[in-house]
């Protein structure tokens, strides 16, 4: 096995993911894009993949990115259709900005990339920038910097494994997925192909605690009015003062992605 050769296409099918999910103007990433499908499809991982790629080199304009961002802000910042939500702490915990992304962060101080705050606004567990993360850190193995396997196998199993198949379904049921259906199809046999290679299992989402939902207790009209009272009473004693506590997490730029 060349781990060398591995590693390198790893890394290229990466980098050709974060930029179907990483929003920029920048056209120059769009024809990156193009070149990335060019060089992928001629050794796609399946059968599936070869028709994944021929389908979507069609959709895509050579000279243009315009049919590519209209589909992209159809489902990605479109207030029309239902947004597609792209952080691994939404598909955690519901929220944008959660554990997930302080894992990432720690995952990152380990390493010499950040995220460029000027130029890239989403959060670090956004899907596009664990993928350009993804890709750099393959490049770095290539190259013989073995001290990054673990990180990146670690990002792999405890971020982006959790939640990839789930934003991939959704994805792939969006009403406004087209070049996307089939670019899940490529995220599929790559992610199955990441989870063998890294000897990652496939998540078993069913065994996932579901939170109980509380009984509805049912009161009398006598407990009704006590409890009425009662809080009347509280509302007329001394208000405490509340305090918020803020979480400033400040990231150096040392290697922009």
């Amino acid at each position: 096995m060349n781990e060398e050769r591995i590693n390198r296409s790893r890394a290229l099918y990466y980098a050709m993911f974060s930029r179907f999910f990483v929003f920029t103007t920048n056209n120059t990433r769009y024809f990156e894009l193009i070149g990335f499908i060019d060089t992928l499809k001629e050794k796609p991982l399946d059968k599936a993949s070869a028709q994944a790629f021929e389908d979507i080199r069609q959709l895509l304009q050579s000279d243009s990115n315009i049919v590519f961002m209209t589909e992209f802000d159809a489902i990605f910042h479109s207030p029309e259709t239902q947004t597609l939500r792209t952080t691994a702490s939404y598909y955690d915990e519901d929220v944008e900005s959660g554990k997930k992304r302080v894992e990432m962060q720690n995952f990152l101080a380990k390493t010499k990339i950040r995220r460029d705050e000027r130029s890239y606004t989403e959060y670090e567990d956004h899907i596009g920038f664990i993928f350009s993360v993804m890709s750099e850190l393959c490049e770095l193995i290539a190259n013989g910097e073995e001290q990054y396997k673990n990180t990146a196998h670690c990002i792999f199993e405890q971020i982006l494994n959790e939640f990839v198949d789930r934003f991939s379904k959704e994805l792939y049921e969006h009403e406004s997925a087209k070049i996307f259906k089939d670019v899940v199809v490529l995220l599929k046999s790559f992610i199955e192909f990441e989870r063998l290679y890294l000897e990652v299992q496939t998540p078993d989402y069913d065994k996932t605690p579901v939170a109980l939902q509380p009984k509805v207790e049912e009161l009398s009209e006598e407990e009704i009015a006590r409890r009425e009272k009662n809080r009347l009473l509280r509302q007329k004693g001394p208000k405490e003062e509340q305090s918020a506590c803020e979480i400033n997490i400040a990231s150096s730029v040392e290697q922009d992605i």
